[in-house]
């Protein structure tokens, strides 16, 4: 059997099954009470391409992508590790630049490593604290879900050949992390995000695309792309976020379009492209 053959999901599902990791199923592992830590890569020809984006953008990418794992766990970022990989004549003003961006994330680069490398890499972990952690397995019946802001605006930029600057909610997590009862980022589309939540909750998760906020230029298929970084809750309480469906008695997700059934799908690693 091969890594295409189960995907990113399956790998890490035969991971905990053996025993081999703990504590992975929420966005960032809490190391201890109200300690968060996450890690993220961004590797040249997968997550990103140098004629697409600039170093700087590139910065702050591989920074803001983990500080929205921090944000779904309503924690407030304290410090960044940097590890990049790249060849040994690539331009210091380029690093530089890149460094630049993450700079501009707001949170302190407090260590790292730097490898030669064949291809450009970016490998961040990020540290922080939060009072209350909704984490991926507390949604029930009854809940409505959220989101923090538009989706579908990555789709749409990846479709004319360039990337979008992911958002940073921090703000917007800590308030709803008062209350939910689950929440992540949306990094690999609504629909396999909201799975997410569903299979670790014990509940079935419905999305009313109507009611999804659409990024300017997105269309509702741009959400099967995700890299939108808004974050995705289960609560009993939406505050002044736009509702998009619902937790049920059940299993599984639903997506509805106008009340009929449709199909949306996601990421995965590994799988045939």
């Amino acid at each position: 059997m091969r890594l295409s053959d189960v995907g990113e999901r399956g790998l890490l599902a035969e991971l905990e099954r053996r025993g081999l990791v703990e504590g992975i199923e929420h966005d960032a592992a809490e190391l201890e009470p109200g300690l968060l830590a996450t890690q993220d890569s961004l590797v040249e020809g997968v997550h990103f391409r140098l004629d697409w984006l600039s170093w700087r953008e590139l910065g702050f990418r591989a920074a803001a992508v983990n500080i929205s794992d921090l944000a779904a766990s309503a924690a407030r970022p304290e410090a960044l590790l940097v590890s990049i990989g790249a060849p040994a004549a690539t331009p210091l003003e380029d690093v530089l630049e890149l460094y630049g961006g993450i700079h501009e994330a707001g949170v302190a680069v407090r260590g790292g490593d730097t490898v030669e490398a064949d291809r450009v890499f970016v490998t961040v972990s990020a540290l922080g604290r939060a009072e209350r952690v909704p984490g991926r397995a507390g949604a029930r019946p009854g809940d409505v879900l959220v989101v923090t802001g538009p989706l579908g605006a990555a789709g749409a930029a990846f479709r004319s050949r360039r990337y979008v600057r992911p958002p940073l909610r921090v703000a917007e997590g800590i308030e709803l992390g008062r209350d939910a009862t689950a929440m992540l980022d949306v990094s690999d589309g609504l629909a396999v995000d909201a799975g997410q939540i569903a299979a670790r909750s014990g509940c079935k998760l419905v999305v009313e695309l109507e009611r999804v906020p659409l990024a300017p230029g997105a269309a509702t298929a741009d959400l099967e792309f995700g890299e939108d970084y808004e974050l995705l809750a289960a609560t009993a309480d939406p505050g002044r976020f736009a509702v998009i469906g619902r937790c049920e008695e059940g299993e599984g997700i639903e997506v509805l379009q106008e009340r009929q059934p449709v199909q949306l799908g996601g990421w995965s690693h590994f799988r045939p492209k």
